[in-house]
């Protein structure tokens, strides 16, 4: 008979806003059930600590000068991730067999072989007592892939469950955009790879220039209208640097320079069409190389 974990998910994406945790129950392979999702916001100075120490970190020496400060905000992060996982588990009222903890990322440059993630998982496990397993994107660097292990796993495994057709594609538009192709029928070709950015371009926009953390809704934009001239100089731009060939992305590989000049609707605007249009190109040339 199979066994299924009761598992408790907690991931922070690059919007660094809060914790996204989820708990099921799987065999690890090809079955799950959803049990519980919920989305816990970070305090306002989680936060701005979160922003203010990622600015910091633009290289490998950089995480050894700021060890101080990414110390004492990865005890913060870790207490608030058990806070609420107490909260989950108390709510819930299943047992849970083991936690997945994914950390806050800082630093990503798969090229480099570097994935920086605060999070204590020793000292989650501690506080909890249970199994917890965690540094997911440093240990996938490390056996050569691209630091997003889970991503491609999952896809793979609602493609079965809603019975797609193979080839599929899925796309996943978070701070960074990534896809999982699932090229055969028997799943021997599994590739799950970045393809541009996703809401951080837009998200970055917005906190410089309001209190907010994001375009709700998509209103400021859709007030907005694009500039043309600006968007195609920075298409040409971005197929000139050919990032599209990496596999891997920062939030720190794209900027804003080229929509200084307009104004915070037509910059929000400009930035939905240039991250649209680059995550197709991105997809199109993926399916045709890969």
């Amino acid at each position: 008979m199979e066994k299924f974990y009761t598992s408790l998910g907690l991931m922070s994406g690059t919007s660094m806003d809060g914790v996204d945790a989820s708990v099921i129950k799987s065999d690890g392979e090809n079955n799950y059930e959803p049990v519980f999702d919920k989305y816990f916001e970070y305090d306002e100075v989680i936060y701005s600590d979160l922003l203010n120490l990622r600015d910091k970190i633009n290289s490998k020496k950089d995480l050894t000068t700021n060890s101080s400060q990414i110390n004492e905000l990865e005890r913060k992060i870790t207490l608030f991730h058990n806070k609420i996982s107490e909260e989950i588990i108390k709510n819930v009222g299943i047992d849970v067999d083991l936690i997945g903890f994914h950390g806050q990322t800082i630093f990503h440059n798969a090229q480099q072989k570097i994935s920086k993630q605060i999070g204590d998982g020793n000292l989650l496990s501690s506080l909890l007592k249970k199994d917890v397993v965690y540094n997911f994107r440093e240990n996938d660097i490390f056996n050569g892939g691209q630091g997003a292990p889970l991503a491609s796993i999952f896809h793979n495994l609602l493609i079965q469950k809603c019975q797609i057709e193979k080839p599929a594609c899925i796309l996943n538009i978070g701070g960074i955009a990534n896809i999982t192709l699932v090229v055969s029928k028997n799943n021997e070709e599994l590739k799950s790879f970045d393809v541009g950015p996703g809401n951080c371009l837009l998200d970055e926009w917005v906190r410089k220039h309001t209190k907010m953390k994001y375009d709700k809704n998509g209103e400021a934009s859709n007030i907005g209208k694009t500039s043309e001239i600006i968007l195609n100089q920075a298409i040409d731009n971005f197929d000139n640097i050919n990032n599209q060939k990496k596999l891997s992305f920062d939030i720190k590989d794209f900027d804003l320079n080229f929509v200084k000049g307009l104004s915070y609707e037509d910059g929000l605007s400009t930035l939905v069409d240039f991250t649209a249009i680059i995550i197709h190109q991105s997809i199109l040339e993926s399916i045709k190389i890969k």
